[in-house]
């Protein structure tokens, strides 16, 4: 019977050992000083390609483990993804939210297990430190400014976008909206879809959304044309919305006939603001989403909270492109995606 004690304290120290070495693994990039930062989009494009390299590049310059994740089937695997980086130990996450209302309540209890900012799409009624990225609503107007200066008359126009469940395309859309039709600066102002919208001069006379299928985002663009064969613009909200209605366009032998305005750097439309097919394009700076998005992970995980900014927002400006700055643009960006 004496023999129990000491069997049971053996057993107590074997525990203690395994536990040791359990939790040893789980943050061994943390121990040995460089932390993981994981770096999480809402889908795949070409988009996030230029943000992954800024990521890449900020975890080299800083010294941290950094693991880009592209969702491939939306919300399902986006929670997937960061359910198995908590499981490992992830020491932070900068996320861009697919539905910030619906995903509301898993991003706070990401939020209590690590580090956690927004960038590209903001969540702004969750516990996320910060938000990097431009102001949607404000680069909606740009590309509002940009039509009425294409259409100086008065027209047809037909917005895409892969959904309207994201902060920014809603924001995105409604600054178009309220541009073209003369409105006052208000980004809590929302025209849900389904019926045109007009001020007697320019028309928005559809919203299509295609939830990332491309096959489904050519055929809006080609539903748009036959119901409207008067339409004057499109825009398409997401990088890869230009490009695909440019096919649609060439198809149907309108291009050239019908404005295209455009968000983002696809190769595609930067090229047709070379070639006048596309008139121009507001552009966010997803390199500087990755890397200030590390940077700023970073800081918080070295106790430096001075770094989150008292409005707990890091904009980084949108900016227009067109056929006069195209060409500088285009040099630069090749110049970034291809540094090491």
């Amino acid at each position: 019977m004496r023999r129990i004690p000491a069997l049971i304290a053996s057993l107590a120290a074997c525990t203690a050992v395994v536990s040791f070495v359990l939790v040893g693994c789980k943050r061994s990039d943390s121990s040995a000083g460089e932390p993981h930062i994981a770096y999480i989009t809402n889908g795949i494009a070409a988009f996030w390609t230029i943000a992954k390299a800024g990521a890449e590049a900020a975890g080299r310059d800083l010294s941290v483990k950094v693991s880009v994740h592209m969702p491939a089937e939306g919300i399902a695997d986006q929670k997937r993804i960061i359910e198995d980086l908590i499981i490992k130990g992830v020491d932070g996450v900068a996320l861009s939210p697919i539905d910030s209302t619906n995903q509301a309540s898993f991003i706070n209890e990401t939020a209590a297990q690590t580090a956690l900012i927004t960038q590209d799409s903001d969540a702004p009624n969750t516990n996320r430190l910060a938000y990097i990225g431009m102001d949607n609503y404000q680069a909606g107007r740009m590309v509002g400014e940009l039509i009425k200066e294409s259409l100086p008359g008065r027209g047809k126009l037909a917005i895409f976008v892969g959904r309207l469940e994201q902060d920014n395309a809603r924001k995105r859309r409604q600054g178009v909206i309220d541009e073209v039709l003369g409105r006052s600066f208000d980004p809590a102002r929302y025209d849900p879809p389904g019926e045109e919208i007009t001020d007697g001069k320019f028309s928005v006379v559809v919203t299509l959304t295609d939830q990332f299928d491309r096959v489904k985002a050519k055929g809006n663009c080609e539903d748009a044309m036959l119901r409207h064969p008067d339409l004057a613009g499109i825009v398409g909200l997401f990088g890869y919305n230009a490009p695909i209605c440019l096919e649609a366009l060439k198809q149907h032998n309108k291009l050239g006939a019908v404005k295209v305005f455009s968000f983002d750097e696809a190769d595609e439309t930067l090229q047709g603001i070379r070639d006048g097919s596309v008139v121009g394009t507001v552009v966010q700076n997803p390199y500087e989403y990755g890397f200030q998005s590390v940077k700023l992970l970073r800081e918080i995980l070295a106790g430096n909270r001075g770094a989150i900014p008292e409005s707990k927002v890091i904009d980084i400006p949108a900016r227009r492109i067109d056929r006069s700055n195209v060409d500088s643009f285009w040099a630069d960006l090749k110049a970034k995606l291809a540094a090491p």
